[in-house]
Formats: structure tokens, sequence, C-alpha cells
């Protein structure tokens, strides 16, 4: 990083430490920039910037890191890498309901078991690719900053009569003798410019010309386009900007949205399929869906949302008959037909509680698979229920949980209360499901308690299975649009940077020589052109190949 000491211009402007060209007149500062003969750099206007600051604190150094183009592309290479490698096998948001401590593994082998052990089967949510989104959105604004105040404070106070040298010293220049009076010549150019829609300040024989001057904050509108896009993207991470999660529901039964106060019902599940006279020969014989469908009434709770000791108070709010790509939709959130299962679900069971010792029997009770009781009152006993498993397994240190959401291995923990027990109750695991009893030796998690007490169902009549169950895909984005918006902001920034160029024309005239000096940041051709044509109208003819640095010095 190169400093400059001495910031004082011979033509006695002081400026900050770090410009390479004096903010009033264009003169190189630098002594080896002086010394040369190739065109300037003029990019910001030769004004100094933060971070070029001689000594930084560390703070400055923090703000260098950030102001780098080069760590913004590294950043962004390293989030597109990241982008690319969360995509090789399916995130852990695209299922209803598995373990992905196990699919992983045993879908994909030791590469899905690295996969989810490095996180990467939940990318997109993870706290490094959002602090990589924030670091990008970091180096941005500082970005911007960093240029776009020394740029305004450039082009706000620019100087009509610039030093000769930084006249000579653009790509595009012109030098000759000029006749008759310096500031009729000069104002028979601005003439010419003006023709050419150029914005022309003349200072007697100087003059300052230019046009397009908004296309240089092209970069800079599309930089916030972009830090708006990301902050619409990172408000995704936060509770109620953003869901796209799946529920499934019994027929007949209602289930609430996750993160909302809404319940949706599935009063029926329909599905039709084609008819042999309507699928080509080559289909004939299958079964082939035509219609999937679920009529849903969507709920509002007005009281007791919270309090799972009462039933919630809902009020409904909508009806809508649920297919494929027609969902139902209420205040932004929507829910899509996503699939079904028609497989037989325990939805209840009316088991008792058995005293071996006395030989009463106490109940029945009705035990729900997803909204169970918290409190059964059997006789002289009670049973709490503490801890439910709609799909019991042990994970790999032994411990219990559940492998999804639905009742295909239920279990339930009860403490049991009553006479000639501990104070306090004794717990007491049930499985619902005979086969399950037997799978996971209930009697010898219960130990001493099993042989004394005993839960069961007496026949099947106290078996009760759910209808056919829909899946439902809930979607919910509130960040959408700030996210468009963003987008559209960035995409107007480009078209101004992209289509338009910002030029710049100096002249002045010196004991009757006339030096022209031209400058764009895009497209010299276009440049140098334009100052051709001008002379010409001038009547003075000349190449515009002549007009590049070093050609025209007659």
């Amino acid at each position: 990083m190169l400093t400059f000491e001495n910031t004082k211009c011979e033509c006695g402007h002081q400026n900050p430490v770090g410009t390479v060209l004096c903010e009033s007149c264009g003169n190189p500062l630098d002594v080896e920039e002086a010394a040369s003969e190739a065109p300037l750099e003029m990019r910001y206007d030769g004004i100094a910037r933060r971070s070029q600051k001689a000594n930084p604190s560390p703070i400055d150094r923090v703000w260098n890191f950030f102001s780098s183009v080069k760590v913004a592309v590294r950043l962004i290479v390293i989030t597109l890498i990241a982008s690319i490698v969360g995509t090789i096998f399916t995130q852990e948001n695209a299922f209803i309901s598995f373990d992905p401590s196990t699919y992983y593994e045993e879908r994909y082998g030791w590469i899905g078991k690295w996969y989810y052990k490095l996180g990467l089967s939940n990318t997109y949510e993870s706290w490094w690719f959002i602090g990589l989104l924030v670091m990008i959105g970091t180096s941005l604004v500082i970005c911007s900053l960093d240029r776009v105040l020394p740029l305004y404070r450039a082009l706000n106070k620019q100087q009509i009569r610039k030093h000769l040298t930084f006249l000579t010293r653009q790509k595009t220049v012109y030098a000759s003798s000029v006749e008759g009076a310096p500031e009729a010549w000069t104002a028979s150019m601005a003439e010419q410019l003006k023709r050419r829609h150029y914005r022309v300040h003349q200072d007697g024989d100087a003059l300052l010309a230019e046009k397009y001057r908004f296309s240089r904050w092209g970069p800079y509108i599309n930089h916030i386009g972009l830090i708006v896009f990301l902050l619409a993207v990172l408000l995704r991470s936060l509770p109620g900007w953003a869901m796209d999660t799946y529920i499934t529901v019994p027929e007949g039964e209602t289930v609430q949205i996750p993160e909302t106060n809404l319940y949706v019902k599935n009063e029926k599940f329909t599905i039709d399929y084609y008819k042999d006279d309507e699928l080509p020969e080559s289909l004939k014989g299958t079964a082939r869906a035509k219609l999937y469908e679920t009529k849903a009434v969507l709920y509002e709770c007005e009281a007791d949302c919270d309090d799972p000791s009462k039933q919630p108070q809902l009020k409904e709010v909508k009806r809508h008959s649920i297919i494929v790509n027609d969902p139902l939709s209420y205040q932004g959130i929507k829910a899509y037909q996503f699939g079904y299962d028609d497989t037989p679900k325990l939805k209840s069971v009316n088991p008792v509680l058995i005293d071996h010792k006395t030989g009463k029997t106490y109940g029945p009770f009705k035990l729900e698979m997803r909204n169970p009781e918290l409190t059964y009152a059997l006789g002289p006993y009670t049973l709490e229920l503490r801890q439910t498993y709609m799909d019991f397994a042990l994970d790999s240190e032994g411990k219990p949980t559940t492998k999804s959401k639905e009742p295909n291995a239920p279990a339930f923990v009860f403490v049991l209360k009553g006479p000639d027990l501990a104070e306090g109750g004794e717990p007491y695991m049930y499985f619902p499901k005979q086969n399950d009893k037997a799978r996971f030796s209930q009697d010898v998690i219960n130990g001493e308690l099993a042989k004394r007490f005993e839960i069961k169902v007496p026949s099947m009549e106290g078996v009760e299975f759910a209808g056919v169950v829909t899946s439902l895909n809930i979607r919910s984005d509130r960040a959408m649009p700030y996210i468009w918006v963003g987008a559209g902001i960035s995409m107007f920034g480009l078209l101004l940077g992209s289509y338009w160029h910002h030029r710049r024309i100096w002249l002045r005239i010196d004991g009757g020589r006339v030096t022209i000096g031209a400058h764009t940041n895009k497209n010299n051709y276009g440049m140098r052109a334009e100052v051709a044509s001008a002379l010409r109208g001038l009547g003075i003819v000349v190449e515009p190949k002549s007009l590049d640095n070093g050609r025209n010095k007659s």
C-alpha cells in the first residue's frame, strides 16, 4: 500500500493523506506518478480513501479487511462452493419425518455419515453459512462507503480549470495552436459539446463538459440492492419470517400448523384414478392417479391456545379443497398437497388398568395417539402422562427417541400414583401395540411394577384406526417481497453502470495553444470519437485514433 507524505499541491491546496491527484487542480502528488508519462490512474479521481491510512488503528485494520475487493470475491466464492455442496444430498428440512442421524449413513454410506456429521445436511440454516452471508453484507457496505464517499467529494467539487499535466495525462488528448480570441473559441467548442448532450461549465478560456454522471452510481446502487437482498435472506432465518415444513393430517382430525395459531382439519381425502379407456395402450391396467384432493378447513385459535390442559377454542376462517398446484392460502401462509398415506394408522386405544394383586380392573380410558390427555383417574389410581414417543426407538447411546411424528410404534411414559405405591408415584411405560410390547420388552422396562399392574386393551373393539393421512407442505415467506425489491434495485444499478458511461472533457487555452483532455470510465473508443466529432464541428478534422495519448502533440 502506497502512502503519500507530501499532500500539499503546488497550487496551494492541502490534500488529505493518501490523495493521489490534487483535489483542486488534478496535479499528480506522488513523485513517481508525476515523473511518469503514462495516463493517470483516474479511479475515484485520486481522492484519498480511509483504507489507505498510513498508520491504521485496529478498527482501521478491520475496515481495510472488509474494504478489499479481493476479500469480497473470496467470500463470495466460498459461499458459492458451500451452496453447491449443500445440494449434493437432500437437506434435512425437505423431509416430513425421519431420523437424520441414521438416514444419511443408511442411504449414502460413509459419505452420507460425514455429510451429516459436518452439518452439511443443514447447510443453509447453519451458523457458519449465515456468518458467510453476514460477512459478504459487511464487505458490501464497507466497500461501498470506502469508495462512494471519496467519489462523491471528487465529483461534487470538480474544478473547471485543471492542471495542464492533468489534461495531457488523460487517455484522450488533443493539443494544437488556435487563432482568435480564446474565450470565443472555447464558447464555440462548448456549443458543439452541448449539441452532444454534454453539460458544459465555462470559466473564461477553460471548460469542463460532462454527461451521464449518474452512471457512476450504478455499482453502488447495485451494492444497495445486494445488501437488501442479503438482509431479506437473513430475515428468513428469524422465527415467523419464513416457513417450509410438512405436516400430516389424518382424515377427520385437526392438526396445528407449527409456529402459528392456525389449525387445519382434513375433512376428507379423495384420490381418483384414470380409467383404462382414458389411458394409452402402454399404460392400461395400471393405477394412475388422476386427482389428489384434501377437503380442508382452516381454523384460528382464539383462546386456550397455549394451555395443554384445555382444548383450544377455534374459529373457522377458511375452507378450501387442496389439490396439486392449488393450495389453501391465508395471510401469506400456503398449504400445498404433498402426498398421502393410506396404510392403517393407530388413532386411539381404550385400555384398562389391571391390578393383579387384587384382581380388580379399572377403566377403560381413551388414549389418543396424537393429543392424549395428561391425567387419567382410574379408581383409587391416577395415571399422569410424562412423555410420548410416536415412533419409539433407541439412539446410538441407548436413550429413547422417536424416529418420526407418525404413530408407527407409539410409546407412553406414565407415572402411576395410588395406594401401596411410592410417594410421588412410580414410572410405567406402555406400548399400545402388542408386537412393540414384546419387541421393546415392556415388562423388563417396568420391572417389579409390571408384576402387579398391567395396562392392556381387552379386545380389538377398543382399538380405533385413523382414515387416510394427507401430507401438506406448509410454506410462508414474508421476506420474499424484500428479496424481489433487492433484486430489482440490483438490476437497476447494473443497467445504469452497463449502458451509460460517465464522460468528461476538460479544455484550457494557454498562450494561443489549446489542450483538451477527456476521460471515461468505459468505452474510450466512443470517447475519442465524440471529441473528434466536436472538433470537426469547428472545422478541425482529426482521426479518432490520433487522439490516443501521445499521438497528437503538434
